[in-house]
């Protein structure tokens, strides 16, 4: 004798559990396929600064406040300011925002205004290297904010939170002579402010 299977209706409830399983499947490989996925789909802090190819994620796709637990701010992808300094002291050349109230007058250092706090920012100089005049292959300097506790500005009002004291030197740590002072860049990283 043959058995019979029987088969039973579905219940509303499969049918209902069914739909919602093809449209969650459906709407993920849609989102991956088409690269369409956005902030909506991102779970806050998920995103790191290493999920990133070198050179995929431009300024204006990072906010202000940067990704959740990776911290890209738009002041990081910014470029750096700089000013370049001439052997008598004086700006030669600069982005923005930059003074210089006492170089090589007080003593063999010079202090540079950047128009902003940069106690919290990065500050480097590096000695002119370039085919012009008065330029130098060797050389080294020394770089801080005055603003810092551990730093010591001497000339008056030179210890603010915008000055930078730069100590060009020679190779062998000696202050250069007058007559031998180099030109040298002295950058800014990280301004929080557009200094034009």
């Amino acid at each position: 004798m043959k058995k019979r299977i029987r088969f039973s209706r579905p219940t509303p409830a499969l049918a209902i559990a069914c739909i919602a399983l093809f449209v969650a499947m459906g709407g993920v490989s849609y989102g991956v396929a088409t690269g369409s996925i956005d902030s909506r789909e991102i779970k806050d802090g998920s995103v790191r600064n290493k999920d990133f190819k070198n050179g995929t994620l431009r300024g204006n796709e990072a906010k202000r406040d940067g990704f959740g637990g990776g911290a890209i701010k738009e002041s990081t992808l910014e470029s750096p300011r700089w000013a370049l300094i001439n052997q008598a002291g004086e700006i030669e050349r600069q982005t923005g925002g930059f003074t210089a109230p006492d170089c090589y007058r007080t003593n063999a250092n010079c202090y540079i205004d950047a128009g902003e706090n940069v106690t919290d920012n990065g500050v480097f100089a590096e000695i002119n290297a370039a085919n012009t005049a008065g330029s130098r292959l060797n050389g080294e300097t020394g770089t801080a904010p005055c603003g810092l506790e551990s730093v010591n500005c001497q000339p008056p009002n030179t210890e603010g939170d915008n000055i930078i004291v730069v100590a060009p030197r020679n190779s062998d740590g000696s202050a250069p002579a007058a007559g031998s002072r180099f030109r040298f860049y002295v950058f800014v990283t990280g301004s929080r402010q557009d200094i034009r």
